[in-house]
């Protein structure tokens, strides 16, 4: 599990924006409602809860600098 600040990706998060596997699921209206997660997948859901509660992305800390 990470703890403290996340190391940003400029090569992930192009890829999570043009996959292949998003454009179909948001096309066709597959999208599980939101909070729902944990119908879908609760062992994934239950690691993704924690991890956003243990660590931080660098990119948001900026942006609440600044406001």
């Amino acid at each position: 599990m990470k703890f403290g600040m996340r190391k940003p990706s400029l090569k992930k998060r192009v890829s999570a924006r043009t996959s292949l596997k998003r454009q179909v699921v948001h096309r066709t209206n597959l999208k599980m409602p939101k909070g729902k997660g944990w119908a879908r997948n609760p062992k994934k859901y239950a690691y993704n809860k924690v991890y956003r509660k243990t660590s931080f992305d660098i990119f948001k800390l900026i942006k609440k600098m600044f406001k």
